[in-house]
Order: C-alpha cells, then sequence, then structure tokens
C-alpha cells in the first residue's frame, strides 16, 4: 500500500530501495520556501544499521504489513528457541540468531514482543527488566567496603553479572536488559 511521506508514522515499516525499514524517529520540516521535507530515522530490518532517509512532502512510499505480538518462552531444543502466544496457544519458534543478545536472559513464561513482516520474526523487544535467580555467588571479603565494591555471580541462565557483596545464592535480582547489569535485589 502506497501513502505519501506526510501520512508515515513512528513505528510504521516501508519499503525504500528494496530494503524493508522501521520508523524509529519523524522529523518535518517547512522551509520558509519551497515543499515541506520530512526527515525519517529508520532502523533497516536487514542489517539492523540505522540512516536518515529524506522525503519530500508529495514523495509516496510503500507500507509494510507488520504483526506484533506478545509471545511467552517456552523452552529452547538447542537449535530453536520455542515461544507460545498466550491467546491462541499457537507454538512458534525463533531463530538462535533473532534472539542473540537476548539468549541469557530468557526463562520460562517470560513475555516478549516479536514483530512480524509478511509471517517472518524481523525482530524482539524484552521487557526493560528481567527478575533472575542467583546460582552461584563467591563470598564478600569482609570489611571491604570502599568505593562500592562488587563480586561477580552467575544467574539462572548462565549471565554473569557483577553485583554488591549482600548478594548471596538463592536470591532474586532485577537485571536492566538493555545493558545486562545489576538493578537491585527483588
Amino acid at each position: 500500500m502506497a501513502v505519501v511521506a506526510t501520512q508515515i508514522k513512528k513505528g510504521q515499516c516501508f519499503q525504500y530501495n528494496g530494503e524493508k525499514l522501521m520508523v524509529l524517529d519523524l522529523d518535518h520540516r517547512t522551509p520558509g520556501k519551497g515543499n515541506a521535507i520530512i526527515l525519517a530515522n529508520c532502523r533497516s530490518l536487514q542489517t539492523g544499521k540505522t540512516k536518515t532517509i529524506r522525503f519530500a512532502s508529495s514523495d509516496k512510499v510503500d507500507i509494510v504489513n507488520v504483526d506484533r505480538q506478545k509471545l511467552e518462552y517456552s523452552y529452547t531444543d538447542g537449535t530453536g528457541y520455542f515461544f507460545m502466544n498466550p491467546e491462541t496457544y499457537d507454538t512458534v519458534e525463533l531463530n538462535g540468531e533473532l534472539l542473540e543478545d537476548a539468549k541469557d536472559l530468557l526463562i520460562e513464561n517470560l513475555a516478549i514482543d516479536v514483530l512480524f513482516i509478511e509471517g517472518k520474526a524481523m525482530t524482539i523487544d524484552l521487557p526493560p527488566q528481567v527478575e533472575l535467580e542467583v546460582k552461584d555467588s563467591s563470598e564478600g571479603i569482609k570489611g571491604d567496603t570502599a568505593n562500592n565494591p562488587q563480586k561477580p555471580a552467575t544467574l539462572e541462565t548462565g549471565l554473569e553479572v557483577q553485583v554488591p557483596l549482600f548478594v548471596k545464592p538463592g536470591d532474586r535480582l532485577k537485571i536492566d536488559s538493555r545493558t545486562k547489569k545489576y538493578v537491585s535485589r527483588v
């Protein structure tokens, strides 16, 4: 479906020069003379790179049909990662490449948002914070309280993070899903 560039919205996906792009941000500029200009900051869904595309107000773009689904993580069999749609109970398999940065944050029943374009999963969004249990952590050195000391801790998914000295095995922690760093104890 082709629309005029002025009708593009943040979050929409469109095809441009054979590439599928998602709009991250828009800037609509109207100079003193001439036509309006739309600057679209976009991310390529094939490469993941961002770029800015300049459109005249009369340019047309082809909008791509997208489907956003909330899925819950179920399990992995080593080759794929399986998620369940909580509304239809359908199982969806996602490949490891798509989940490369999220593998060590996935726990059973974790809800993620998946963007499908033409039936193919393109991107995932984790919740901002994930709760994980500490499986292993060394003892903190007593009296070592200068300069916010930290120690390594291994979480239930195998992720290793730096935590404060008071954290011990069995504690549940909030981990920032973007930086994979300790936020707080639950």
